[in-house]
């Protein structure tokens, strides 16, 4: 069958991430001889026109369309996604009687109350090479589901795990604008952060790919695209079980070496794992702190203290290796001690950079909804499509962002709010930097120049 494949993310803050789960649902697709037809809106400057056009252009027969985000989880500044795909339905409407199969990490967070307010004619909830593969196969026959949502109860293993379709024009146009191509190694998070909608998403059992396969997808990113930096996209990288060292010797076995980041966890690193992630072109580490205090981390369901946090910027920059952390206040336990408290533990982090957000963004089917339920901030039938931020009952919300606003202003290495140095970051990559660009922010050690995570 005739399928198109569109990407809907317009957030290009702090750099155009590739639309990588919306190229595996195509690679899948290709390998089961359908014929797809990919449009990006970024690519594209977000024009709809350009999307209409390639619609009578290809006259596809099925229209997925993936949502990566439905906001941007920043209380001071919010900006809703969900709008936007709705008018994109609206105009493809105007076009075409092509079904529109909605997907994506996004879409699958709130699945029946996205497809009611969108007005697509299906979604599929979770892994959707699977099972976009198989609606397709089932339309080619004109069988439909009897539910407008898709589910399965199964899980991909990690060799089921299809490999990107990197389409070249998509991928000249990301490598412009920042240089960093996405690999994912493995999926599901086994921990337990109150907030988080990973598990949720993608279970709780780890589901790694052949460290052979990523080397694999680099190798293309390198040698056939050429990438000149990597970011592992899993949810956390340095994962308990040692997964992300089996990648690591495999890309060093390999001969890669190519400047790569990747999100960490504040636990279970030490000089040897460091120092051979750097020998295979470690750059940046951008850490999941999370929370500034030790009573606010055990409320998140963290199992470090904050101790660790400062261990591991240690420990990166021992080594040499730029660091990010990021932080929320408003906490469940938090009062204006912590508060003041977790401003004063940031402050000391030494040799890296701090992202601060106010407050979390409260997610469907996550501890913390059932918190704010207990606590009454939400009601049973209060649906979550409007973003609803959790700040612990007690804690004036006015104070809250005064004092992190002056605590934090004029320190180059603390942002708050965390997109306030967005725009100078996208210019400083449309003159042709590359990397993850915060570690500019990073200051010089004294008496020695530090290697810029840019070079």
């Amino acid at each position: 069958m005739n399928v198109m494949l569109i990407a809907s993310n317009t957030a290009s803050t702090p750099y155009p991430v590739y639309p990588l789960g919306m190229s595996i649902v195509a690679g899948a697709l290709r390998d089961a001889g359908h014929d797809v037809t990919l449009f990006d809106l970024l690519h594209n400057g977000n024009s709809l026109d350009a999307l209409i056009s390639l619609i009578r252009e290809s006259k596809p027969e099925i229209i997925g369309l993936s949502i990566r985000n439905i906001d941007n989880v920043n209380s001071v500044n919010e900006q809703r996604y969900i709008d936007g795909v709705k008018e994109i339905v609206r105009k493809i409407r105007e076009e075409t009687d092509a079904l529109i199969v909605l997907g994506g990490s996004g879409f699958s967070i709130m699945p029946e109350v996205i497809l009611r307010e969108v007005g697509a004619d299906y979604g599929i909830v979770g892994e959707g090479e699977s099972l976009m593969v198989e609606f397709v196969a089932g339309a080619s026959r004109g069988e439909y589901p009897g539910e407008r949502c898709i589910r399965t109860s199964l899980r991909l293993s990690g060799n089921e795990i299809a490999p990107a379709y990197y389409d070249s024009g998509l991928m000249r146009f990301y490598l412009k604008s920042g240089n960093i191509a996405s690999v994912q190694t493995k999926r599901g998070c086994h921990y337990g952060c109150i907030y988080c909608s990973y598990p949720v998403l993608e279970g709780s059992a780890l589901r790694c790919r052949d460290p052979e396969a990523v080397v694999k997808d680099i190798r293309t990113l390198v040698d056939v695209h050429g990438a000149q930096y990597i970011f592992f996209t899993d949810s956390v990288f340095n994962d308990d079980e040692g997964h992300y060292l089996a990648v690591v010797r495999a890309m060093k076995k390999n001969g890669l070496s190519v400047p790569w980041t990747a999100f960490f966890r504040p636990q279970g690193l030490d000089d040897e794992s460091v120092e051979l992630m750097k020998e295979t072109g470690l750059r940046a580490a951008e850490i999941g702190s999370d929370a500034p205090t030790d009573k606010t981390l055990r409320r998140l369901g963290k199992s470090f203290l904050f101790k660790d946090i400062i261990a591991c910027n240690d420990l990166f920059v021992r080594h040499g290796v730029a660091s990010a952390h990021y932080f929320m206040f408003g906490c469940p336990g938090e009062t204006r001690e912590t508060v003041l408290q977790g401003i004063e533990n940031i402050k000391g982090l030494k040799q890296t950079v701090s992202f601060i957000f106010m407050g979390i963004r409260i997610l469907p089917d996550t501890a913390l909804v059932k918190l704010a339920y207990r606590e009454g901030l939400l009601t049973p039938e209060q649906e979550l499509l409007e973003s609803v931020y959790y700040i612990a009952p007690g804690m004036d919300r006015q104070w809250l962002h005064e004092a992190l606003t002056k605590a934090f202003q004029g320190v180059r290495n603390c942002v708050f709010p965390p997109d306030a140095l967005d725009n100078s970051l996208q210019m400083l990559h449309q003159l042709g930097y590359k990397g993850a660009m915060w570690d500019m922010l990073i200051p010089p050690k004294e008496g020695r120049r530090r290697r810029s995570a840019t070079g």
